[in-house]
C-alpha cells in the first residue's frame, strides 16, 4: 500500500474476458458502499487487510459468502491504481489518469471501508489494532497488504528524483518522470536496472527499456544512446523459453546485459548511477547517464516485519497450495505480501482468488482445503510499442500458457490485450471478485485441438 494510493500487483491477466461468470453483465455500475474513518465494529466475520488487487477481489467473494454487512476492509488510501499500466504510461502510450479510480468506486457494495492503516496483527487473540488504538476482531483475515517500495535504500534517492534524466515507472511521483527522461534523452548511456530483492513484476524493469529503444529509434536518437541493462540477477528472465527469446530481442537491438550488478547509489547532480559487483563484494562500477530508470529495493510492509503470521524474512507464511496461514488456520494471505515462490503479478493474484475461495469456502465448513495452486503467474513482456512475449508460467518455471500458440514470439495481438484488454478485465472482472486466471479458458483452448 502507499500512503497516496493503492497500487495493485504488477502485471497481466488474460485473454478469456468473455469467459466470465453469469451476472457479469451488471457489473459495470459502480453500487455505494459503506465508509468509515474507524471501523463502525468492532468485529466483523471477515476481516481484510488492504485494498489492492486481492483484497477487493477477495471482499467481493466474501461478500458472497457471508453478506456485505459481515465484510471489513482496511485501506487507508482515496485512490486505487492499476500499476500494469504503468509500464506504458512510463512509455508515453498511456496516461496516468487511466490508471486511477478512487477507491471507493471499487469497494464493494455494502463493504465496510475502514480509513485506516493496520499498526499490529494479534493472530493469537484473532484481531487487529488499528491508528489511534482501534482494535477489531475477526472469524477470518485475510491478508492483502502488498510490497513497499524502497528507493532510500539507495544512496542519493528519493531525493535524485527532483534533478532531470531520471525515472521511475514503480512510483506514482515518478513514472510520468520515465517518460520526461526518455523524450529528454539526447546521447550517452541508458541505464536501466534491478534490484538485489524480491520485486512485483520482474518483467518491468526491462519492458520500459524496449519501449526507450523503440522510441529513439523512431525519433532517429538510437545511434547516440547505449542501452544498458544492469540487474543483480544472473540470468535475463526466470523462465528459459522465454530468457531465450528475450535474449534474440536483446541482441537485435544491441543491448549490453550487465549481471550482478546492484545499484547502491545516484548521484543525480552529476548523472552517476554507483553498482556495487555481487560476484565481487567491495567493487563498485560508476556510470555516467544520460537517462536512467531505477527499480526500487522492495520488501514486506513494516508491519508484516516480525508480526506472528510472517515467516523470518516478514511474508505472511501461507501453505502455497491452499493459501491458508502454515499456523493460524483462520488467517489467509494473498498476492505480494506472502511468501509464495511464484512472481509477484496481478495475474498471480487472480489465480490465487479462485483457489483461496474455495479454500476459504471449506474451511467455513470445517472442511480441509482441496483446490490447489500451483504457482500460475504471467507477465506481458512488452518489447515495443506494439510488439509483447506473453510469459506464463508456474511454480517450476514451467511455461502454463493459454494460447495453442508460441508465447516466446513477439506479438502484436499480445500487445493489444496488454493494452486494452487487461484494464477492462481487471477493473470489471477481478476486482468484482468474478476473474479467478485462465485456467478454464486453457482447458477449454487446448481442449478444442484434440
Amino acid at each position: 500500500m502507499s500512503a497516496i494510493g493503492v497500487v495493485s500487483s504488477c502485471s497481466c491477466f488474460h485473454p478469456g474476458v468473455w469467459l466470465l461468470k453469469p451476472g457479469m453483465q451488471k457489473m459495470s455500475s459502480f453500487g455505494l458502499h459503506t465508509a468509515a474513518r474507524c471501523a463502525a465494529k468492532d468485529y466483523y466475520e471477515v476481516l481484510v487487510l488492504g485494498g489492492g488487487a486481492g483484497g477487493i477481489a477477495m471482499s467481493a467473494r466474501m461478500k458472497r459468502k457471508v453478506g456485505a454487512g459481515n465484510v471489513a476492509v482496511v485501506e487507508p488510501s482515496k485512490t486505487h491504481y492499476y500499476q500494469p499500466l504503468w509500464t506504458l504510461v512510463g512509455g508515453g502510450a498511456k496516461q496516468l489518469a487511466a490508471s486511477a479510480r478512487p477507491t471507493g468506486t471499487v469497494m464493494p457494495k455494502g463493504v465496510e471501508w475502514i480509513k485506516s492503516r493496520v499498526t499490529a496483527l494479534d493472530p493469537d487473540k484473532n484481531c487487529v489494532w488499528l491508528e489511534n488504538d482501534i482494535k477489531v476482531s475477526y472469524k477470518y483475515l485475510i491478508i492483502a497488504l502488498g510490497i513497499s517500495l524502497h528507493y532510500e535504500k539507495i544512496k542519493g534517492l528519493p531525493e535524485g528524483f527532483d534533478h532531470p534524466k531520471i525515472g521511475s515507472n514503480y512510483s506514482i511521483h515518478t513514472v510520468e518522470k520515465t517518460w520526461k527522461a526518455i523524450q529528454d534523452f539526447k546521447e550517452g548511456n541508458a541505464i536501466f536496472t534491478f534490484p538485489n530483492t524480491p520485486v512485483k513484476c520482474a518483467g518491468a524493469p526491462q519492458k520500459i527499456m524496449y519501449l526507450s529503444d523503440a522510441y529513439w529509434r523512431k525519433t532517429g536518437k538510437r545511434s547516440k544512446a547505449n542501452i544498458m541493462f544492469n540487474t543483480s540477477l544472473g540470468a535475463i528472465f526466470a523462465v528459459k523459453k522465454y530468457a531465450d527469446a528475450l535474449l534474440e530481442v536483446i541482441k537485435e537491438r544491441n543491448i549490453a546485459v550487465n549481471y550482478k550488478r546492484n545499484l547502491v547509489e545516484v548521484r543525480a547532480d552529476r548523472q552517476e548511477a554507483v553498482f556495487e559487483n555481487l560476484d565481487k563484494p567491495g567493487e563498485v562500477e560508476v556510470h555516467q547517464y544520460g537517462m536512467l530508470h531505477v527499480t526500487p529495493p522492495m520488501g514486506p510492509p513494516p508491519v508484516l516485519i516480525n508480526s506472528p503470521v510472517s515467516d523470518a524474512a516478514g511474508w505472511v507464511d501461507v501453505d502455497k497450495e491452499t493459501l491458508q496461514h502454515k499456523k493460524y488456520p483462520n488467517v489467509f494471505g494473498i498476492g505480494d505480501c506472502t511468501n509464495l515462490p511464484t512472481s509477484k503479478t496481478a495475474a498471480a493474484v487472480a489465480a490465487q482468488s479462485g483457489v483461496l475461495d474455495k479454500t476459504i469456502s471449506l474451511v467455513m465448513k470445517n472442511q480441509l482445503p482441496a483446490k490447489k495452486y500451483d504457482g500460475y503467474t504471467s507477465c506481458p513482456l512488452v518489447t515495443g510499442y506494439n510488439k509483447v512475449i506473453l510469459a506464463e508460467f508456474d511454480y517450476n518455471a514451467q511455461p502454463l500458457e493459454t494460447f495453442p500458440i508460441d508465447q516466446s514470439k513477439e506479438r502484436v495481438t499480445m500487445y493489444h490485450m496488454k493494452a486494452d484488454m487487461m484494464p477492462l478485465l481487471y477493473w470489471n472482472a477481478l476486482l468484482k471478485g468474478y476473474w479467478g486466471g485462465p485456467a478454464p479458458f486453457r482447458k477449454l483452448m487446448h481442449l478444442g485441438l484434440k
